[in-house]
């Protein structure tokens, strides 16, 4: 993670900071923050603010914003932790800078603008109307100015460069205030600007930033679950719940101990009308054969000569990246590494 933090640092030219929001993309946020404060990152993103509270907790100097915005009433948690709210409406600037009359002491806050999403931001021409008056944003101590893309992986979509050329109107209309544009996949987009920060997530944690081309990211992530008994079954045996899987032939099948309650998506299931996800064991990979339980998964492993009571397999790692994971259960590789669950025996190496 820490490698990838480098890279990506090394790319933009300018200061990356690291997104750790959703538990640090389900790695967990106290290691995340610990380790990439120890490799001199200095800013950090999270969606909540109780996550803001948990990454202060193992980071006491840095800038931590939170993306999620300023919920009413709540502006003295934000002073009490120094934590940024990332303000996106009319109204977050007024409480906050109504907050910051009192004399409160606060973080510098960030003004999120809308360049296409849609979803949170002020609106271009409200920004442009905030910088005619350079009132508003001193009374709300802006530090940062920051937008979202919404199709950076896609570098044929043109989205990305309309949104640019828009936040780099915004941007130039409040000279001096530093600026933050990139995600992951922006740090691989041609001509596109880093300005002060970038905001790197799921790249940080292994993700593909370029769909379709290799990964130029390590792996992070890997997962591992044990077979806890093996059994054969004869051609035409059905599966698992409702027997959505019917055997083709003679089969040795493996049952998993892990399942949706550990946050493996249901979607994985291998059915007679639809193939799911994969293991490894031994190296070879088998299909998952039949529903996806709460607790369990049954594998196809008469292939796998190596397969026993006790064995460990991968469910995530090597061949097995996010991306083709999240393939396997027909979703993408965000909801796969967030979606961890809490009953994994989690080993952080190099912490």
């Amino acid at each position: 993670m820490v490698a990838n933090w480098r890279q990506l640092a090394a790319l933009a030219g300018s200061e990356a900071g690291a997104v750790v929001k959703a538990d640090a993309y389900g790695i967990g946020i106290e290691p995340a923050v610990t380790a990439l404060s120890g490799a001199g990152c200095r800013s950090f993103f999270v969606a909540h603010l109780s996550e803001g509270i948990r990454a202060r907790s193992v980071a006491p100097e840095a800038t931590i914003y939170v993306l999620n915005g300023l919920l009413p009433g709540r502006c003295a948690v934000y002073a009490e932790h120094a934590l940024s709210p990332v303000l996106g409406s009319r109204d977050e600037l007024a409480e906050w800078s109504g907050f910051r009359a009192t004399g409160a002491a606060v973080r510098p806050a960030a003004l999120h603008v809308d360049t296409g999403m849609n979803r949170l931001g002020l609106q271009p021409s409200e920004a442009l109307d905030l910088a005619r008056g350079h009132d508003a944003v001193a009374a709300a101590g802006i530090g940062l100015l920051m937008t979202h893309f919404s199709a950076s992986e896609d570098e044929a979509d043109p989205a990305s460069e309309r949104q640019a050329a828009d936040f780099a109107t915004i941007a130039a209309a409040f000279p001096g205030l530093p600026a933050s544009l990139k995600n992951s996949s922006g740090h691989f987009l041609p001509d596109c600007p880093s300005y002060a920060l970038t905001r790197p997530g799921y790249a940080l944690y292994g993700g593909n930033p370029t769909p379709g081309r290799a990964n130029p990211m390590r792996q992070v992530v890997g997962l591992e679950a044990r077979i806890i008994q093996l059994r054969s079954v004869e051609a035409g045996a059905q599966v698992g719940y409702n027997g959505r899987w019917t055997a083709p032939r003679r089969s040795l099948l493996a049952t998993i101990c892990l399942g949706y309650a550990d946050g493996y998506p249901r979607n994985a299931s291998g059915t007679d009308a639809l193939p799911g996800g994969t293991a490894l064991v031994g190296g070879v990979a088998c299909p998952f054969v039949g529903s996806v339980s709460m607790d369990l998964i049954i594998l196809d492993v008469t292939d796998a000569p190596s397969a026993a009571r006790g064995e460990a397999v991968t469910l995530l790692g090597g061949p097995l990246d996010l991306e083709a994971v999240g393939a396997g259960a027909k979703t993408i590789g965000y909801e796969i590494l967030t979606s961890l669950g809490r009953r994994y025996g989690r080993r952080y190496v190099g912490l």
